[in-house]
């Protein structure tokens, strides 16, 4: 492993705020009609930018410098990569939504085991560190909250959850679930497919020739390449967003993959979604973190992993409050050419 590189893990952090509903623009836009200038510049404060941007009825999506942003009315979701400083943002993020009559009531911040940890700073040296600071930017309204680490047999992959919710805690949905895929030392052959190579059309190439766009075909996909190497996708189907972000560089190379889906949909569909994704760079060792009122959709996971050759190696499983329950599963291949 390299002494350092670039931190491919990320850091994630989802807020939802509430407002009048009798206000049609709440339900409808909101948090939608913060203008670009102001976004900017709490991207500023987390040092990253936006390199490009889609849209649809119900929400935007960005993708940053590093990683993405996703914009709905009444949830903001924000991912970040490198030596960022996510957690700089909550505090500017709940004053603009003040300013559009928005109070926040729900806030979680995920991240996996960083593989530079000494690289990070401030409020992201450590875990402890970063609670003590979501705890001081956050108002007294979320009283609810909790902290873990949870734990997988290799100390490596350990994943990290902070959830705060107040007392009206309707705001996350009951039917939707998010998972959370990290893949570490990627297939080297299929790393190399995310160099760049062409112009102005090599993101859309890397999508069709890596396979990617064949994850979702009903999604609008906004896709970005890095110079030299590096790519960032985020799909956009209906009220959906699945993202993508890669650093194939060997010794530390990284992909995550993203998305939410519902817990009506179709149980073989979760299966095909997360073995298309995980097909597409192969990788050594996969953790998968599930967020769900409901139990079925960790238990699709591993009939995803298993036709891959990749086997469980831990399960670990706790409650947050209205949140629901996070599953965290690591699984590694069986053996590797």
């Amino acid at each position: 492993m390299a002494v350092s590189g670039f931190e491919g893990f990320e850091k994630r952090l989802e807020l939802h705020f509430f407002g009048d509903d009798n206000d049609p623009t709440v339900t409808t836009m909101a948090l939608r009609l913060l203008d670009f200038e102001s976004l900017e510049n709490v991207l500023r404060v987390v040092q990253c930018t936006v390199v490009s941007a889609v849209g649809n009825h119900f929400f935007d999506a960005y993708v940053l410098s590093e990683s993405s942003l996703f914009v709905y009315p009444t949830k903001i979701i924000i991912k970040t990569c490198g030596t960022t400083q996510l957690l700089k943002s909550i505090r500017p993020l709940i004053h603009l939504a003040k300013n559009l009559g928005l109070t926040i009531c729900g806030c979680r911040y995920t991240r996996g085991t960083f593989i530079f940890p000494k690289s990070q700073p401030f409020p992201h040296i450590n875990f402890k560190q970063e609670v003590i600071y979501i705890e001081e930017n956050l108002p007294n309204n979320l009283c609810f909250r909790k902290a873990s680490v949870m734990p997988s047999k290799n100390p490596s992959y350990s994943w990290h959850v902070f959830s705060a919710a107040s007392d009206n805690g309707a705001h996350f949905s009951d039917g939707e679930f998010t998972v959370e895929v990290c893949m570490t030392e990627l297939d080297r052959v299929l790393a190399r497919k995310f160099f760049k190579t062409g112009g102005d059309s090599a993101a859309k190439e890397m999508t069709e020739l890596t396979g990617i766009g064949n994850i979702n075909p009903r999604a609008l996909i906004c896709d970005f390449v890095f110079d030299p190497c590096g790519y960032s996708m985020n799909g956009v189907d209906g009220d959906r967003y699945s993202t993508i972000h890669v650093t194939p560089e060997d010794g530390f190379s990284y992909a995550s993959f993203e998305y939410v889906g519902s817990v009506y949909d179709d149980q073989d569909d979760i299966v095909e979604t997360l073995k298309k994704a995980v097909h597409v760079f192969k990788p050594a060792t996969v953790s998968v973190s599930t967020t769900s009122h409901r139990r079925e959709v960790w238990t699709r996971v591993a009939h995803a992993m298993e036709p891959l050759g990749l086997k469980c190696r831990s399960f670990a499983m706790d409650e947050f409050p209205t949140a629901g329950t996070v599953v965290f599963q690591t699984f590694t291949a069986a053996r590797r050419k």
